[in-house]
């Protein structure tokens, strides 16, 4: 044993003198360029998804509220939006239906995509992953400076189609066909699809390029004494999310691919029987199946939901067990919860294909696997609330968005259950009520995991904290903003008002509605600004913020505060610590917090 201990440690030190050396032969030579744009750290990299998620979340929000002006006054013209439009999509004042299909698809894709899967996960895996598990970096760090390129690149072909002159795609964030896959079906289904597919195709590399570094990193490049069940639970998380992501995303990149070819080949993957009106006469393409992309898409599109979600979950985990004091409840059900999520999410893709003239036997199996999905995420749930009873909570602001997650999480998800159901899905699911849910379920609840990691680990990014006063006013207008622009479109979706419509004042029976789509138009106007003020303190917080005066200000246990305020590239000045207990020691042997890297005491172990 002893022998096994001295070889172990004399191949760290070898390795770690090799990396030291070679981090300071580096250091003379560090230019801006290699520093900051073509970074291999993993914090810098971290930091490069953080921003250009923001970037992308302001334009993608800007989208909703454009789009929310048009539906809440829809008599009314505004001659700003021509200024900023042009005279095609918003002639008069007033946005075009066929610009209004373009706002609402890039909304979608940008914030689904180019936010919550690059914005959540790639900053916080590739923040946290080697500095939680004890590594020096990602397994290869070349790999992971190309995943943030390829997503950098298809940000930069995403943008671009927002400037040809047919405008963006504009076929739905998922862009079925036959409106993606024809051309002349409309404006948004020429060169803006194009630019759709080949960004789309090249984020997909960015994921998986990112996806496969993170459970290399995992798996291989714990320290000495980071079994598995030693992780945090964020760890957890992310491992799962990239093993969904390196599952799913090539299925969705096969779907694109064979979109292409009809598009531009000739072939009719998912073409058949078509008649378009423009040209009075009937297409050649036959025995396509338009269904057959939706599997496709789907097959992703589940588990995406989940990709968004996973991280966000694993982060609330870590910071609800921190600031409440206490040890997180049921660890191992957590990470159990955690698995059966992963495995349910490749089994329910179809629910969302029950108005497609599936089978209904086949369908009522969907509607088992959907509903099933519930039990994990009760666990999940219930373990975060037995976390937080009774505990000695500080209501930090990464606390609150904490908190917000959960309450976001639990009302939202409740509404799944309607929908799962494949005979009331027939009635919503084209409706408002369909909007309401996963807005409040995946997406609202997901940017508050987010916020919450921001707030929570930004004095280990820029070694400077945010303003709280901003941060308190940053929440509690986002939480009750949320759910009073997306609570009462349930009320809208029961009601039958149809969903992506860009007026619905023709039909009467909608018109009771009229105040309520003006008062959502102006709260989320409101959310959006106050969404600029989370921007403002983001950007002068970085330069101006309060410095971090301790290494551990919010006294955690996991293994990144055991580096110094600012860490350099290798994170560690000294050895890698060695961890001796998992990392939720909170408030036990009537100590508040006990580090992961102290050793287990001869009394302890009795225990």
């Amino acid at each position: 044993m002893s022998n096994e201990a001295t070889v172990h440690g004399h191949s760290e030190v070898t390795t770690h003198e090799v990396h030291h050396d070679d981090h300071h032969g580096h250091h003379h030579q560090d230019t801006f360029i290699t520093k900051y744009i073509f970074s291999q750290d993993h914090k810098m990299i971290g930091k490069q998804f953080l921003i250009t998620g923001i970037v992308w979340a302001i334009i993608g929000g800007l989208f909703s509220v454009l789009f929310r002006l048009q539906l809440g006054f829809p008599d009314q013209s505004f001659p700003i939006l021509e200024d900023l439009l042009g005279s095609k999509w918003a002639a008069g004042g007033k946005i075009q239906p066929e610009f209004y299909y373009a706002l609402v698809t890039m909304h979608g894709t940008v914030l689904v995509f180019f936010v919550l899967t690059a914005g959540l996960s790639g900053t916080f895996a590739n923040l946290l992953i080697p500095l939680q598990i004890g590594a020096r970096d990602m397994a290869s760090p070349f790999m992971n400076m190309l995943s943030y390129w390829f997503f950098f690149l298809a940000s930069i072909v995403m943008i671009s189609s927002l400037f040809v002159q047919t405008g963006p795609a504009s076929g739905g964030w998922t862009s079925y066909p036959p409106l993606s896959a024809l051309g002349d079906a409309s404006e948004g289904s020429k060169a803006g699809m194009d630019l759709w597919l080949v960004s789309m195709a090249l984020f997909v590399v960015s994921s998986l390029l990112g996806g496969l570094n993170y459970i290399a990193t995992i798996l291989n490049m714990r320290t000495k004494g980071m079994t598995m069940t030693r992780l945090p639970l964020t760890i957890w998380a992310l491992f799962f999310t990239a093993v969904l992501g390196v599952l799913s995303f090539p299925v969705l990149f096969s779907g694109f691919i064979l979109l292409l070819f009809d598009r531009h080949a000739g072939t009719s993957f998912y073409l058949s029987d078509i008649f378009l009106a423009s040209t009075q006469k009937p297409l050649p393409n036959e025995g396509g199946s338009a269904i057959l992309y939706q599997h496709l898409f789907w097959f992703l599109g589940h588990p995406e939901v989940y990709i968004i979600l996973l991280p966000a979950m694993g982060m609330a985990s870590e910071i609800l067990s921190t600031n409440s004091r206490k040890p997180i409840f049921g660890y191992m059900a957590m990470i159990a919860s955690l698995f059966a999520i992963c495995v349910l999410a490749f089994l329910v893709w179809a629910h969302h294909m029950f108005v497609t003239g599936l089978n209904p036997f086949l369908g009522s199996f969907f509607v088992l696997l959907t509903l099933l999905i519930a039990v994990p995420s009760a666990i999940k749930v219930f373990n975060w609330l037995t976390t937080i009873w009774r505990g000695n909570i500080r209501f930090t602001p990464g606390m609150l968005f904490a908190l917000g997650f959960i309450s976001m999480f639990i009302s939202g998800g409740l509404t799944g259950i309607f929908l799962g159901n494949s005979t009331l899905d027939i009635h919503l699911h084209d409706t408002m009520f369909v909007i309401a849910h996963f807005h409040i379920v995946m997406g609202v609840a997901s940017f508050f995991g987010m916020f919450a990691g921001v707030y929570h680990w930004f004095p280990k990014m820029f070694g400077r904290y945010l303003n709280n006063t901003l941060a308190y006013i940053h929440f509690w207008i986002t939480l009750v903003g949320a759910y009073l622009i997306f609570w009462p479109m349930h009320y809208e979706g029961l009601a039958g008002m149809p969903r992506r419509y860009l007026d619905v004042s023709g039909w009467v029976s909608f018109n009771q509605f009229d105040g309520l789509n003006r008062f959502i138009s102006i709260v989320s106007i409101i959310v959006f600004a106050v969404q600029l003020l989370f921007v403002f303190n983001f950007f002068y917080s970085i330069f101006k913020g309060r410095r971090v005066k301790t290494p551990n200000p919010w006294g955690s246990n996991t293994l990144e505060w055991t580096t110094p305020i600012n860490p350099g590239h290798g994170n560690w000045e000294g050895e890698i610590p060695e961890v001796h207990r998992w990392a939720y020691d909170y408030g036990k042997d009537g100590r508040d917090f006990i580090p992961q890297t102290e050793p287990v005491s001869a009394t302890e172990s009795k225990h």
